[in-house]
């Protein structure tokens, strides 16, 4: 039954997921997103695309954009959207850790509120690094750990919860932590807040990594 049940939420979180961001997205996320992905160009990925909320903020400097998402439902809204937009890209349905893509073959790589729900963040990270190319970036927004400890305990206390009702999401994941593990870079990132949304994922950071080549 416990199976069962999530399916049916996550069908249910999925067909409602661009009504609860929508306040966030209309009260700054937007424009975090615009900002982010104002300098990328070139080939694209971007990883776990959701129900495609970055799609008509990429600039015309992209020639070619693949949409990379492991959830069917999240595939259906986002093929949809893709459809009606009339911008030329890639869905792909594959899960992050193991994507179906040469080595350096990405001149940019976009991760937005995704590396939160990956089932194993340090695999997805490698993966990233991996497809990236050799003076390729990742651009990255993602809701993380506090560093407030006392919000930090709340987040730990209610990850289980917070799981179950964000399809996956933990509230407590140090991002920034499992990028320099992986050998990648991040010079000036930003710590801000996601407008809207309850304290347990309001910490945010946002920047772009590289790798890291004296750590390889």
């Amino acid at each position: 039954m416990g199976r069962i049940y999530d399916a049916t939420w996550g069908r249910f979180f999925s067909s409602m997921y661009d009504r609860m961001t929508a306040k966030a997205e209309e009260a700054g996320l937007r424009e975090m997103r615009r900002g982010l992905l104002a300098g990328a160009h070139g080939r694209v990925l971007e990883v776990g695309a959701g129900t495609g909320a970055n799609l008509e903020l990429y600039p015309e400097a992209v020639t070619e954009l693949i949409l990379v998402e492991p959830d069917p439902q999240m595939t259906k809204r986002l093929r949809a959207k893709l459809a009606a937009s009339g911008r030329g890209a890639t869905v792909t349905e594959a899960p992050a850790e193991a994507m179906p893509f040469e080595d350096g073959s990405f001149d940019f790589v976009v991760s937005t509120l995704v590396l939160c729900t990956v089932p194993d963040p340090a695999a997805a990270v490698q993966e990233l690094r991996r497809v990236l190319a050799p003076e390729g970036r990742l651009l990255f927004l993602e809701h993380v750990r506090a560093d407030d400890p006392g919000l930090a305990r709340w987040q730990d206390r209610l990850e289980g919860p917070w799981r179950f009702f964000g399809d996956g999401c933990h509230c407590n994941r140090d991002t920034l932590s499992t990028l320099r593990a992986a050998g990648m870079r991040a010079d000036g990132v930003e710590h801000d807040s996601l407008p809207k949304a309850p304290p347990l994922v309001r910490p945010l950071i946002r920047g772009e990594a590289t790798v890291d080549r004296a750590a390889t």
